[in-house]
């Protein structure tokens, strides 16, 4: 570890190891301001421990350690008070020192270094010994080819003794119960004899009682398996599950990143109105169900979504994750009139950003009548279903954080009582840091990083799917995901948010660790294309300014210009550094945001810069990602403006209002009976939005929307025209297209110069789409362009 590099960070303020001693406190996410310099004994010094092995642990300052230092100055004080003299010091670097103890020390046990004189105290840390475990054994438990055997290994560096418990059922009494054995790599194993395909099985794990555990000992729960591929909800039992046979590839191979057009989509939204019977309904062979229409007789649900002609299905999260039980739940809501509207006075819906078993797929999105494992089978059909119509199916991932610690309810499931140290971020006194309950810690931890690696390739090769959205991407060290796009290979999609940083300051200071756009490891969400776009969904006020380009704020053209061109400094070497969009599950919807009245979409929308942000965005440079709904105004009006806050037995349930929609199941739901509806009969003309995102969706998948589908920008590829009036757009891409933008009130008509000669094709002229053409012109010296419109013209002999 190169600790000095830290220094000058800390020094300004950014970072604090530990400044504290026994009646002051501070951990690792408060700040401290400036270090005072080492010899300076009456104020604390900023220190870190670390524990290598029984024989060794590391003290690092973040300012000089004085040269006079002593090994009598220092003691080792372990959690149940025990102290252990130091018996000699090695100076590693002018703020690095060996320490060797004058005794072995119980290297599973949390430990504290302190000064005598210095007024430190810094908490041994496990990076030292758990930097360099790792192994590659299978976990989980796996079945032998064979058949005749079944293996069972989790990883548990701390414990002291592992129990496998083998069941018959899910909920009935064990029939067998199993000692694993420890490697020197801190796996447990067990190689049992036959297929024990179906069987349930838990752990008990015991361990040390210190600050952060949570073994058996202090907190008897049985714990279920990390890799498991079948679980019982997130609170239950695992199950042993033969591998799955994954969907054939797509037959032309993976979209390139910069053809792509992503459809991001919740399985339980998209199939909850559909008529498909309660066996189905948001169940996951409900997505895939061919043949479904509306009353109006238009296609809905599988057939609506490969008709619209999207190349990528974004899946939000599929991993088994956090439920809270459904008798809490009705306990506290079932006659609740509130819970009721928001459809979730019977079970706690959630969008899934909670994964629990990262391997297993969500157990309630199984067909109801179907034996829990069924899933699998019946994910990997839906997967082989959007294959077999040439679209790639991609799935929300979670390793950021984890279930475990949601909602202030400290939930042991797995990882918390295998090795809590290990797989997650705490600070000094063992406490869980982070903005969403914890962080998954993934530097210094091989393990954690292939926990990451691995969950990806599985639902690779047993499921066949084609790439991954990371979930909060900047919360995971650079180096991982360096590796993650390594290991799985070019051609797997691959992209995530670089917002929300780690919340423990010493990841924030190493730039190995640490980053962001400028220094991203995978394709990011590009939230400057969006803001000048449409606006930021931080900011609702004033529908003049706060919609952005498309909704008439001119003051945006030139943002509107670089998102257009994805020219953005962090995006120097290719335009698949960023990925475009306007809206996402998170925050309002765009429907609510382009609403006439109340900011709800339901109430009717202002269609004309809706269309025109439809257009800019399907004609922008670099990947895209829609929000699925947006075609047909998909709105969250159900969901109350306001956030509110209810209680079930277990504590508070936060309902954080319109902006975030999370846990609340109507105001997410597909209306499939919007779906052909006219002004004539609907507050918004849904049958005439739909045709124009589809027709966008099909000219930038042509051969003639190629040029706005390309990984490099040659110099002079795109060309944009700026009158004086702002409120005026124009572009072509490759000389071959022309797209004219008039986000004013009035008519207006374009000059252009230099427009390269010839016949010129419309397809899109601001109301309708349509790839063949609707009429066609010489370039000649001008367009008129009716007020807030957007027009595609496409040169025939390009």
């Amino acid at each position: 570890m190169d600790f000095v590099k830290h220094v000058a960070l800390a020094s300004a303020g950014l970072i604090t190891l530990a400044a504290c001693d026994s009646t002051n406190h501070q951990t690792d996410n408060e700040t401290t301001g400036n270090s005072a310099p080492a010899a300076a004994i009456s104020d604390p010094v900023l220190a870190r421990g670390e524990l290598v092995s029984d024989r060794e642990a590391r003290y690092l300052q973040m300012s000089a350690i004085p040269d006079d230092a002593a090994a009598e100055d220092f003691l080792i004080r372990r959690a149940d008070g025990r102290e252990i003299a130091v018996e000699r010091i090695d100076r590693i670097s002018n703020t690095e020192l060996r320490l060797v103890p004058a005794e072995n020390l119980d290297i599973t046990r949390v430990h504290h270094v302190e000064h005598a004189h210095w007024n430190t105290r810094a908490h041994l840390r496990f990076d030292g010994w758990f930097r360099d475990l790792y192994s590659d054994k299978a976990l989980g438990a796996e079945i032998a080819a064979d058949g005749g055997s079944t293996d069972v290994r989790v990883f548990a560096p701390r414990a002291h003794d592992v129990t496998l418990h083998l069941y018959s059922t899910a909920d009935g009494p064990s029939f067998a119960e199993h000692d694993l054995t420890r490697d020197d790599q801190g796996v447990w194993e067990i190689g049992l004899p036959g297929d024990l395909h179906g069987t349930w099985y838990d752990f008990v794990v015991t361990g040390p009682n210190d600050p952060g555990d949570r073994f058996y000992d202090t907190h008897p729960v049985h714990l279920s398996d990390p890799y498991a591929r079948v679980n019982d909800d997130a609170q239950g039992r695992s199950r042993i599950w033969r591998a799955t046979t994954p969907a054939t590839p797509l037959a032309g191979g993976r979209p390139p990143l910069e053809d792509v057009i992503a459809y991001e989509v919740h399985l339980q939204d998209f199939t909850d109105l559909l008529p498909v019977g309660d066996r189905l309904t948001g169940r996951i062979p409900a997505m895939i169900q061919p043949g479904l229409v509306n009353d109006r007789g238009e296609a809905i649900g599988f057939d609506y979504l490969v008709d619209l002609g999207v190349n990528v299905v974004h899946l939000m999260p599929m991993q088994e994750y956090l439920h809270y039980p459904d008798a809490e739940w009705q306990a506290a809501f079932a006659e609740d009139p509130d819970m009721q509207a928001m459809g979730i006075a019977q079970e706690n819906y959630q969008w899934g950003y909670r994964t629990t078993h990262a391997f297993a797929v969500e157990t309630r999105f199984r067909q109801l009548g179907t034996e829990q494992g069924a899933e699998r089978d019946q994910f990997r059909d839906l997967v082989q279903a959007f294959h077999d119509q040439g679209m790639a199916v991609i799935i929300d991932i979670v390793p950021n954080h984890t279930g475990e610690n949601m909602d202030g309810r400290d939930m042991p499931f797995n990882f918390s009582g295998f090795a809590r140290h290990y797989y997650y971020r705490l600070d000094e006194e063992g406490r869980h840091i982070g903005a969403f309950g914890n962080e998954v810690k993934t530097e210094d931890r091989l393990m954690v990083q292939r926990w990451l690696i691995d969950q990806c390739r599985h639902w690779i090769e047993e499921f066949g799917i084609d790439g991954f959205r990371i979930d909060l991407a900047g919360q995971i060290d650079e180096q991982t995901l360096i590796r993650l796009r390594e290991e799985l290979g070019e051609d797997v999609i691959i992209y995530g948010e670089p917002w929300i940083d780690v919340n423990d300051p010493f990841i924030r200071s190493n730039p190995e660790w640490d980053w962001y756009k400028e220094d991203a490891p995978i394709t990011f969400f590009q939230d400057d294309a969006r803001n000048a776009l449409v606006g930021s969904p931080f900011v609702l006020e004033d529908p003049a300014t706060d919609r952005g380009y498309a909704g008439g704020n001119t003051r945006l053209r030139a943002d509107a210009i670089r998102a257009i061109a994805n020219d953005y400094a962090e995006e120097s070497e290719s335009t698949l550094q960023g990925i475009n969009y306007m809206d996402i599950h998170d925050n309002w919807t765009l429907a609510d945001r382009f609403a006439l009245t109340d900011w709800d979409g339901r109430r009717g929308v202002d269609e004309a810069p809706y269309r025109i942000s439809a257009g800019l965005l399907l004609t922008s440079m670099g990947p895209i990602v829609l929000h699925g709904g947006s075609e047909i105004m998909r709105s969250k009006g159900a969901a109350p403006i306001a956030e509110s806050v209810v209680e079930t037995e277990s504590g508070q349930i936060h309902l954080k209002g319109r902006d975030d929609t999370y846990n609340v199941r109507t105001p997410n739901q597909f209306v499939w009976s919007d779906v052909g509806a006219s002004a004539d009969e609907a507050p918004s003309d849904y049958a005439a939005m739909q045709a124009w995102w589809r027709g966008l969706i099909r000219f930038r998948l042509s051969e003639a929307g190629a040029v706005f589908r390309r990984a490099d920008v040659p110099e002079g590829h795109l060309r944009f025209f700026t009158p004086d009036d702002e409120a005026l757009l124009a572009y072509t891409a490759g000389d071959s297209v022309l797209v004219l933008v008039n986000v004013g009130e009035q008519d207006a008509r374009m000059e252009l110069a230099d427009l390269p000669q010839g016949r010129w094709t419309q397809i899109a002229d601001g109301s309708q789409v349509d790839p063949s053409g609707i009429t066609s012109r010489d370039a000649g010296d001008g367009f008129d362009l009716p007020a807030l419109s957007l027009q595609i013209w496409v040169r025939d002999d390009a």
